[in-house]
């Protein structure tokens, strides 16, 4: 477990604290990106256990797909060629009140060599059936929705 892991719940409240100044709602984003295999990416980060569908906050300033082609780029080195389709939306209450995420589609793309950062170790593609553990639940949540026609819930 890297020190990071350690330190998040930590730092945790006072990053909240700090987005509920600034911020009267807070606006996330991932991308449910999907090679020509039917293979989702996925990402490890250096400060969350688990597999997650890479993504983060929208900047101020900034446009949901804006965000999701840039997040995507920083963490996982893929470059978004075709307009990003947004699958769902969600709210994210119970991890932090007012918070909520939005999940996008990215089949047109290409992927560069990946170089671990300080915030994503690694990455990997991955069958939607058989997706790694420890798995971030509403990952996988969201990938079997996407990926069967599920349902989709309300709630991240």
């Amino acid at each position: 477990m890297t020190w990071r892991r350690h330190i998040e719940p930590f730092t945790r409240p006072l990053f909240f604290t700090w987005s509920r100044l600034t911020r009267g709602m807070t606006l996330g984003v991932r991308g449910l990106v999907v090679d020509p295999d039917g293979r989702v990416l996925l990402v490890e980060h250096t400060y969350l256990p688990g597999w997650w569908l890479p993504g983060g906050g929208v900047d101020r300033g900034e446009t949901a797909h804006d965000a999701v082609i840039r997040e995507l780029r920083e963490e996982a080195h893929v470059r978004v060629v075709g307009p990003p389709r947004l699958v769902s939306v969600h709210s994210n209450k119970a991890f932090f009140p007012g918070d909520h995420v939005l999940l996008f589609r990215v089949d047109d793309f290409e992927a560069d060599p990946f170089q671990p950062s300080g915030e994503i170790s690694r990455i990997g593609w991955f069958p939607p059936d058989a997706l790694p553990e420890p798995m971030n639940r509403a990952s996988r949540d969201r990938i079997r929705e996407a990926m069967t026609g599920a349902p989709t819930t309300a709630l991240w």
